[in-house]
């Protein structure tokens, strides 16, 4: 067993093998810093979930180490599931002045802000603890106030890249600090830990400035209303469509929840330039003409609640989509959702809009903010590590990712590849990967705390494919004979007016199962009545509903 009690441990409890839900732990003796805690959506297999957070086990396990945890950014993937760990684990939040007025929204909505210490940084702030310290440099995304993060640990400096590319032409004016990350790598590096997203893709990330002729373009072409969907958290985005709208004299109406509250707070702090008399409500639209309105929507996704979703549907009270109008998705589809985009789209063309959608390289309409493969590399460059640990990315990604890392120099065997949970220990220079801690997925139902199991996935999973049978029987409770009943219940597995052979088919054997008891055993008894009924339903039709029985005695 590794003794670990002057070792510095680096592991993912979750996103480093997988986009989505970032936790990033660094450990040294008793300090245990956090590194972003997202959430993740769950996928149509995933019934009555609405996301995913990291398991949190091994943080309620070792609370009594926790220094703080730190935010690179405030994207979903890395903020969502802030508010769960919070009602498990209280500590202080680190952040830039932007991704805290993200934070502290969700905060407020989960009634969490006034018991949390928020603490603002920027890429000059440093954090003192007893044996880790933590400075910061800028990065470039697609959201404003990126932050790397570099831990200084008795072992050697180790680097959080966050989410990045390097853009030389924001249109936020927040270009990457590369003389800091040069200086960093002149220093010595001991581990990089870089996001693989784009690991795939060659070259470099195209610049967002692009976007802005293509806008430009769409926007004068436009005869009537111009639908734009992009993700609300793009911020850089959202100011280009600003500009589109001005040079063609059309105001700006918000729809979606998400649009409205980042967009709130992106004006408050500054990040974000829209003029007073350009944002107007819903209901004005009436009084718009069609040729000076444009709706700036969430639902670029396919996200079938938001905004673009219900307007493709024509489920919203005040904004319509009629022939003529334009429909722009300023964002690419994440792979996984292109089915239900195309839906949208299909909606969009029949309601007889003109649709701007597909691939962003064809569009124009959209740059990643992940870094492309010569991005990586420079990265990379920059900071010559001896160790390297890619995260955030598929399986492929990670390896692609080793291979760019040894093809800049760092030596081969000085990659870890991982899963959540594996740590990677280092200790007197020399960096190992021989154990793991539990990191699975917490399901959440609803906005609120209540977290969803694996056996109530698989109830879920059995009702919506086989449906339900309820069979009610009234016994005695002094002998156990049968008073009334059974009667059998379908919600789901047969439609009972069409099945009446089948169902008195069920009764019959329910009640034989009844009848073999020669006392009151309501336990036993509807353990007897789902064993005999299971059998032969399965027998006869290949199915397994659940089935409830229901014991009254009287």
């Amino acid at each position: 067993m590794l003794n670990t009690e002057n070792t510095l441990s680096i592991f993912a409890l979750g996103g480093i093998n997988e986009i989505g839900k970032n936790m990033y732990v660094i450990e040294y003796g008793q300090e245990l810093v956090i590194v972003d805690c997202g959430g993740k959506f769950a996928d149509q297999s995933l019934l009555g979930v609405d996301l995913i957070i990291p398991d949190l086990s091994y943080l309620e396990e070792n609370k009594h180490k926790i220094k703080a945890l730190v935010v690179t950014h405030g994207h979903e993937d890395h903020i969502g599931g802030i508010p769960y760990l919070l009602r498990k684990i209280n500590m202080p939040i680190y952040a830039s002045r932007f991704t805290l007025g993200l934070i502290e929204l969700k905060l407020k909505e989960h009634k969490l802000l006034r018991n949390t210490e928020l603490i603002e940084i920027n890429a000059e702030s440093k954090i003192n603890f007893d044996q880790l310290s933590l400075t910061f440099f800028k990065t470039s995304h697609s959201i404003p106030d990126c932050l790397g993060i570099v831990f200084h640990t008795p072992e050697g400096k180790v680097i959080h890249t966050g989410d990045f590319k390097f853009d030389f032409t924001p249109v936020n004016d927040q270009p990457s600090d590369i003389h800091k990350m040069a200086a960093l790598g002149t220093e010595g590096v001991l581990a990089l830990i870089s996001e693989s997203t784009n690991a795939e893709r060659p070259g470099f990330t195209p610049s967002e400035q692009v976007i802005g002729g293509h806008l430009d373009e769409e926007f004068q072409k436009a005869t009537g209303k111009i639908f734009i969907s992009t993700f609300a958290s793009n911020v850089n985005r959202i100011q280009q469509i600003v500009e589109a709208a001005k040079k063609t004299n059309r105001k700006i109406v918000l729809l979606g929840r998400s649009m409205v509250n980042v967009t709130s707070v992106a004006m408050r702090l500054g990040n974000l330039d829209i003029p007073g008399w350009m944002l107007i409500e819903p209901r004005e639209l009436k009084e718009l003409p069609p040729e000076r309105a444009v709706i700036l929507c969430t639902g670029s996704q396919g996200e079938p609640l938001a905004a673009l979703s219900r307007l493709s549907t024509g489920r919203n009270r005040d904004v319509k989509v009629v022939q003529g109008d334009t429909v722009i998705f300023a964002a690419s589809p994440i792979p996984g959702n292109e089915k239900d985009v195309s839906k949208i789209v299909d909606n969009l063309f029949q309601l007889g809009a003109k649709v701007v959608y597909g691939n962003s390289s064809i569009t124009g309409m959209h740059v990643s903010g992940h870094g492309y493969q010569e991005d990586l590399k420079m990265m990379l460059t920059l900071m010559k590590p001896k160790y390297f640990i890619p995260i955030h990315g598929e399986y492929r990604m990670l390896h692609i990712h080793r291979s760019l890392a040894e093809a800049v120099g760092v030596e081969k065997g000085h990659t870890f590849i991982l899963k959540n949970g594996e740590i990677v220990d280092i200790k007197g220079g020399e960096a190992r990967q021989t154990r793991a801690i539990p990191a699975g997925d917490t399901y959440v139902d609803g906005t609120g705390s209540d977290e969803v199991g694996e056996i109530v996935l698989r109830d879920r999973k059995q009702l919506s494919e086989d449906g339900m049978l309820v069979i009610v029987v009234t016994i005695s409770k002094f002998d156990g004979s049968i008073i009334s009943g059974p009667d059998s219940i379908s919600r789901g597995f047969v439609y009972a007016r069409e099945s009446e052979g089948l169902i008195n088919d069920i009764n019959e054997i329910a009640q034989a199962a009844v009848e073999n008891f020669k006392e009151a055993n309501p336990f036993a008894m509807k353990k007897a009545i789902k064993h005999a009924v299971d059998q032969y339903i399965f027998t006869l039709k290949m199915k397994k509903p659940m089935i409830l029985p229901i014991i009254i005695e009287i």
